[in-house]
């Protein structure tokens, strides 16, 4: 593989095109063996096109030979043809065939397939046997809950829901998505990232894990700024991760990587948090309302501790990783590497034996489907760690120390009463053009 076949899809977003951004790191898993050549196409439809899904169904279409897209949805009709436009770019699309079968033959997406608003996705899912949700993730439990009740396995990505009404609502999709067997795979790629299966797999030798530390802090990310004659839905939409009801801020986005890391290791979820947080640096206009920085003490059930903090503020230390201490030692995640209490290395991880967990969450998905075999339900996983997360959220608005399953009975929904683009969203400008923050102490959720 080359440098720009090993970037991950994240590294892919953060680029101006897809050629650019080389989302594509062919998987290391052996297709040989491993992949079913059932004559019949798995189709696709991709609800939400754009950096994240234009490279999650290029990844899709890279893990079986019989992947087809044949829909594809978006609320903006530039962002859907910018996507089928990359995803059929004839240098990129020609030369990454599978088992000879180029990525460009399995596009067919025309016109009539094409649905642009915010009910494309009710005319994409019907068209498909697999969807892949991508849009900003306050529309996660509605595109979910619709791609269930259609029959439909699910690739979604991460966050899958910003409230505790989405959580709620998505758990109980999960549990129908169970009884009709649909595959499910949610966009937390540790999961199917070697270095972390190899961790959990021996996290005994650290025995019983008493508390943990997690990050997500670096610079931040990208700003679109408003336009003339932008509706406030449209700007919204467009600048969509700083809104809550869109984003769930970037603990809820970004930071859900590492807080799932711990409750996935430790087997739970927390049933509290207090926390401290707010704006230093990202406090313009364009800035929305979300925090820049969220510092959030987890508690479990079994007395142990979470200490998570995350942060978007320019010349700061970056770090993103995890680190689980428990009775006999701890495992440091990005470091791959389990000691004991003195330091003394148990087990170290042979990096050349990584994997791209992004690729490898498709690969393994659609082989399962290809097989006929019912192997994923990461629905119930992805939704309590977003829920941890939006927790979080609330904690250090709040200033409060919440409770899990307070929060879930109280149902709390920020949504828009109505998806329209002369509708007001849930959040609007003062006179000056800024928007009302959180403020601890004064914001209330219990």
């Amino acid at each position: 593989m080359n440098h720009s076949q090993r970037k991950s899809r994240r590294a892919f977003m953060k680029q101006s095109s897809i050629l650019a951004g080389g989302a594509l790191a062919m998987p290391m898993l052996g297709r040989t063996n491993y992949f079913s050549m059932a004559d019949d196409s798995i189709k696709i439809a991709l609800v939400g096109c754009g950096g994240r899904g234009t490279g999650a169904a290029f990844q899709a279409l890279m893990a079986h030979p019989r992947v087809k897209l044949v829909a594809m949805a978006d609320a903006f009709q530039d962002r859907l043809e910018r996507c089928h436009k990359a995803l059929t770019d004839d240098d990129l699309s020609d030369s990454m065939g599978v088992n000879g079968n180029p990525v460009k033959a399995r596009i067919d997406v025309p016109e009539a397939n094409r649905f642009i608003g915010f009910d494309g996705y009710r005319k994409a899912i019907p068209l498909a046997d697999v969807v892949i949700l991508c849009t900003p993730p306050g529309f996660r439990p509605i595109h979910f809950t619709e791609a269930v009740q259609q029959g439909k396995h699910v690739f979604m990505e991460k966050p899958v829901a910003v409230d505790p009404a989405g959580v709620n609502t998505v758990l109980k999709a999960a549990e129908i998505a169970k009884q009709k067997k649909l595959n499910v795979v949610v966009g937390l790629q540790r999961h199917y990232q070697n270095s972390y299966r190899e961790l959990f797999a021996r996290k005994d030798m650290i025995g019983d894990i008493v508390s943990a530390q997690a990050w997500w802090n670096n610079d931040g990310v990208w700003v679109n700024a408003r336009k003339p004659g932008q509706t406030e839905m449209e700007y919204q939409m467009r600048n969509w991760y700083y809104f809550n009801w869109l984003c769930g801020d970037h603990i809820v986005e970004q930071h859900i990587h590492n807080i799932d890391v711990v409750n996935w290791f430790k087997g739970s979820y927390p049933v509290k948090a207090q926390g401290m947080g707010g704006r230093q640096v990202r406090n313009g206009k364009d800035h929305g309302e979300i925090f820049d920085h969220h510092y959030v003490e987890f508690h479990y059930a079994d007395g142990s501790i979470l200490n998570s903090q995350c942060r978007h503020i320019p010349g700061t230390m970056s770090k993103v990783d995890e680190l689980l201490t428990g009775t006999k030692g701890s495992i440091f995640g990005a470091a791959a590497r389990i000691t004991d209490r003195k330091g003394s290395v148990l087990y170290q991880f042979n990096k050349q034996q990584e994997n791209n967990p992004y690729q490898a969450e498709h690969d393994e998905l659609f082989a399962a489907i290809a097989k006929g075999e019912y192997k994923f339900s990461d629905a119930e996983m992805g939704a309590k760690s977003s829920m941890t997360a939006i927790m979080g959220r609330m904690a250090t608005y709040s200033g409060q120390v919440l409770e899990w399953d307070k929060l879930l009975a109280n149902n709390l929904s920020i949504m828009p009463a109505v998806f329209d683009w002369n509708a007001l969203p849930p959040l609007v400008p003062d006179a000056d053009g800024k928007y009302p923050i959180a403020i601890p102490g004064v914001t209330k959720y219990a």
